[in-house]
């Protein structure tokens, strides 16, 4: 395999990519100025030397803790559940909601192996309890394994004196957050019901 058809091999296992796509992005950076294609390379290596997930929520952030949760004016007794880092910016873009996030770092999965050890639940659970949550808003995406997520969190706290709310009706069935545009998003989080 000679190195563009490397290149656009690389570039088609990106999602949303296909190998057409890769191909155009590929012959464009090749033909491209030099230093455009050398300045995207060192920016993709320096955020995956300097990103890193924050301590609290599990966000992306450059520091300890991202700028979110260092945020003193966002309500502290609220907890959005999001699957991704990158479902946190989606929400954001509403400015809807004020509250905290905590990242899953994805969702239930038994056929992939993917079980609630290989989550970050427990670091939830000990979140809620230390940080005196009042309700934890569960948004992750309106899939199979996002609902069976959410019925799992909603399981593990009956017993405690927290409301647990799910995004409202408007999501589409199957559909990530990522790819929700800002209307319906911000029509889900105000019309949340309880789980």
């Amino acid at each position: 395999m000679n190195s563009i058809e490397l290149l656009i091999k690389n570039f088609s296992s990106l999602p949303g990519i296909g190998k057409k796509s890769a191909a155009r992005i590929a012959y464009y950076l090749l033909k491209a100025d030099r230093n455009y294609s050398v300045s995207l390379a060192n920016s993709i290596s320096e955020a995956r030397e300097r990103v890193r997930n924050c301590s609290i929520c599990g966000n992306y952030t450059e520091n300890e803790v991202c700028d979110i949760c260092s945020d003193t004016m966002r309500e502290k007794n609220t907890i959005c559940l999001v699957e991704m880092p990158q479902d946190i910016s989606v929400i954001e873009s509403t400015g809807v909601f004020k509250g905290q996030y905590h990242v899953l770092m994805g969702h239930l999965s038994p056929i992939d192996g993917i079980g609630p050890d290989q989550l970050n639940i427990k670091q939830l659970m000990e979140r809620a309890v230390r940080d005196s949550i009042s309700e934890i808003i569960i948004a992750t995406n309106p899939s199979v394994e996002g609902d069976t997520t959410a019925l799992y969190i909603q399981k593990l706290f009956e017993e405690k004196n927290i409301k647990i709310t799910r995004l409202a009706s408007g999501l589409p069935v199957g559909g990530d957050l990522e790819y929700t545009d800002r209307l319906t998003l911000m029509r889900s989080i105000q019309g949340r019901l309880p789980l």
